[in-house]
């Protein structure tokens, strides 16, 4: 397994999404282990400000040169912002996922229960 880096101010989902948790708004975008399987990024379609998500469910697609690959709300919450830079340089994605490649915002009005800490991520991708 390549050695990639995993914040460990984040949560993980199962799913391959990270989340950064501050003052009830969730900042959300891929792993880097997502974005090297997915091979090279040329597409995101991310959910629409105002849109209400629900944790586990599909809000967005990743499209690569390999395939596309759905993009899962990781808590419930109401979309409060999205990354425009991802329109011009989806890229982004695969060279800073966890800076200027992150997708959008959720104001979280659930309590996240099933995300994970570094560790317990990356021990299941092994």
């Amino acid at each position: 397994m390549p050695d990639f880096e995993y914040p460990d101010d984040l949560k993980y989902t199962a799913e391959h999404e990270w989340v950064r948790l501050e003052g009830g708004i969730a900042r959300v975008g891929i792993t880097a282990f997502a974005q090297d399987a997915l091979g090279d990024i040329v597409y995101v379609t991310l959910p629409a400000e105002g849109d209400v998500v629900v944790a586990g469910g599909t809000c967005g697609e990743v499209e690569s040169t390999k395939s596309v690959s759905d993009i899962y709300a990781p808590v419930s919450g109401t979309v409060v912002t999205t990354n425009a830079a991802l329109d011009a340089t989806p890229e982004l994605v695969n060279s800073d996922p966890y800076g200027e490649g992150w997708m959008f915002e959720v104001q979280v009005s659930d309590e996240p229960g099933d995300l994970m800490d570094v560790a317990a991520y990356t021990s299941g991708l092994e």
